[in-house]
């Protein structure tokens, strides 16, 4: 027989809202049960060109795509996108404040992240220092403090699992960190200059890294196999982005384009232009439908993935804009730059809804936790600070 249940809604913070799904349950005539889990948290679902979606008609789509959801379920799936649609609706009203300043390395920061998975309190430092750090974002404790670069190291991610940090370094590698013993666990050869930019896929088992040598490589993750590389940029990449469904890869480059390509091929198909200087940073939103793009002339741009068509430019800056993240719900974008300021913005009207100020020198990082409720900053002051 079959039966229908939905996930318990634990989360009373509406900043929480990300964690919340289905769970189909099959039970089958021996008692056994399976589990199937929708993730009925996707911003194209939940709003459209930055309304909320119709829920009658939302439903009926569902159920369209899901026969185990029958008409008897109909309002319990309706009441809990009614549930989503108002936290969404609180979340985007919230203003950050400054939680914690981390004096976090002795010589200027070069990049931050947040882990994805488990207790999402650590985040990663990256320095000029030629190490890497794991701190608590609760209590500023550093967990580790991984060494082995030789060279500055100026990018860095966590997998999707939180179980590695990778690092990007001008010493033309890449390295990838154990995060629970603080061992190296893969070195990745094979650039010709130094690597600015890495980025995981949502399974983890493929990373990409961006480099000073015009191109950008996809590697297989454990075994640290090249699988292909990504050429056409005229100018040193600066940023490498996955798309959701990792179908593609977003590069950003110094020859003042975004370039999108298929991540199974490695074909160029497309090019997105408009920056009148060098991209410096590319990201896609959760869902894969929206392209944000940031640039030394300034400004931002948010471009529809499918139709290549700018949606929005965003202006207030005044200085180069090097880093660009949508939060998790997409429904609003981060950016940081050389005038000191980090920026939230809304992504569907180009509007900027708050400006975080303090840092004493240009802010090179920034990002989102995964719920979307605390942002961090790194800045040439030495310091990163954390915005809840």
């Amino acid at each position: 027989m079959y039966g229908f249940q939905c996930s318990q809604w634990k989360p009373s913070d509406p900043r929480q809202v990300r964690n919340v799904n289905f769970e189909i349950a099959i039970y089958e005539e021996i008692g056994a049960q399976k589990i199937k889990v929708l993730d009925l948290y996707q911003p194209s679902v939940i709003r459209k060109h930055g309304e909320m979606t119709n829920v009658d008609l939302l439903v009926e789509e569902i159920r369209r795509a899901e026969p185990l959801i029958t008409a008897a379920r109909t309002e319990q799936v309706k009441h809990l996108i009614l549930r989503l649609q108002d936290k969404i609706g609180q979340q985007d009203e919230h203003k950050f404040y400054l939680f914690k300043v981390l004096r976090a390395h002795i010589l200027p920061l070069t990049n931050v992240a947040f882990n994805k998975s488990g207790s999402r309190d650590k985040i990663a430092t990256g320095s000029f220092d030629k190490t890497c750090k794991l701190w608590s974002a609760e209590t500023g404790k550093c967990y580790h403090t991984f060494k082995g670069h030789t060279a500055e190291i100026v990018c860095l991610a966590f997998n999707p699992q939180s179980t590695l940090v990778a690092t990007g370094s001008m010493d033309t590698t890449a390295k990838l960190w154990d995060i629970k013993s603080g061992e190296e666990a893969l070195t990745l050869s094979g650039h010709s200059a130094e690597i600015i930019s890495l980025s995981f896929n949502t399974t983890g088992n493929r990373l990409i890294t961006g480099s000073f040598d015009h191109s950008v490589f996809v590697w297989d993750i454990p075994s640290g196999r090249k699988l292909h590389a990504l050429i056409g940029h005229c100018g040193e990449i600066s940023s490498a982005q996955f798309n959701w469904d990792c179908s593609l890869v977003a590069t950003a480059s110094m020859d003042k384009t975004c370039r999108l390509w298929d991540a199974l091929s490695g074909k160029c198909v497309a090019t997105l232009t408009g920056h009148e200087d060098e991209v410096l940073d590319v990201a896609f939103d959760s869902t894969g439908q929206l392209v944000a793009t940031a640039s030394a002339d300034g400004t931002a741009r948010v471009y529809n993935a499918a139709s290549r068509k700018c949606l929005a430019k965003l202006e207030g800056h005044d200085g180069d804009i090097s880093k660009i993240c949508f939060n998790a719900q997409g429904t609003r974008i981060l950016t940081a730059s050389s005038d000191k300021t980090a920026r939230l913005w809304d992504p569907h009207t180009g509007q900027c809804v708050q400006v975080l100020e303090g840092h004493s020198d240009e802010i090179f990082s920034c990002a989102f936790n995964y719920e979307g409720n605390t942002i961090i900053t790194g800045s040439k002051d030495n310091t990163c600070r954390i915005w809840r």
